[in-house]
């Protein structure tokens, strides 16, 4: 009984392209996440600064 395992050889190469694939696009995402959390760090700290100025505004008006 011959059988051919070329077949099974072309899937197994598939599989091994797609996890190489999606190993990098994994790769990319995780440093994208990390670059949108550092954003996200920066905006915060950005927001807290301008929410004590004015803050700090409101107390020097008077009242009315």
């Amino acid at each position: 009984m011959s059988v051919s395992l070329d077949p099974l050889e072309r899937k197994v190469e598939q599989i091994l392209a797609v996890c190489a694939s999606l190993r990098t696009e994994n790769h990319a995402l995780r440093a994208h996440v990390t670059g949108l959390e550092t954003e996200k760090a920066a905006l915060a700290q950005k927001i807290e600064i301008t929410r004590e100025r004015l803050e700090a505004l409101m107390t020097r008006l008077p009242d009315e």
